[in-house]
């Protein structure tokens, strides 16, 4: 099996929107719709990528690109979802790995947050195992922040 990262086109738009989550994951997740739309009107910071194993596509990662109010260098993953089918198998891990090498790759890249609902005990587990580290709640108080400082 092998795990890509790729563009979100008009050619697998419809499969990445019918992504399925379980109904219990549906509260932690905005909808992969919704983020495609937000990305299309901010299409030089927010990056969306379809997650493919082998050609069939998996799951959706949008990453944020630092603007002119961000600190140089930060960036953000936004979204990441695996279709629950095929979760529990290594794929996301892999998929979340390619996601951190391009954004490290990025010569300004100085840190990487990533965000999830306190409440969803198998996402603090997984980013911790990732290399993220909880830096605190948000100015909201509604997700857990975590960070991976590259720099």
């Amino acid at each position: 099996m092998s795990i890509s990262l790729r563009a979100v086109t008009a050619d697998n738009f419809d499969i990445v929107s019918e992504l399925p989550l379980l109904p219990e994951q549906r509260d932690y997740l905005a909808s992969n719709d919704y983020s495609m739309a937000q990305a299309s009107f901010h299409p030089a910071t927010m990056h969306t990528r379809a997650v493919y194993c082998d050609e069939d596509v998996i799951g959706f990662l949008m990453f944020v690109s630092p603007d002119e109010e961000d600190p140089p260098g930060y960036y953000q993953i936004w979204r990441f979802m695996v279709d629950h089918r095929r979760q529990g198998q290594g794929l996301g891990r892999a998929a979340l790995g390619l996601a951190l090498a391009e954004i490290r790759a990025r010569p300004d890249a100085r840190s990487i947050e990533i965000c999830y609902k306190p409440g969803n005990a198998n996402a603090k587990e997984f980013y911790a195992s990732m290399g993220f580290v909880e830096k605190g709640m948000d100015a909201d108080g509604n997700d857990m922040l975590a960070v991976i400082e590259l720099s």
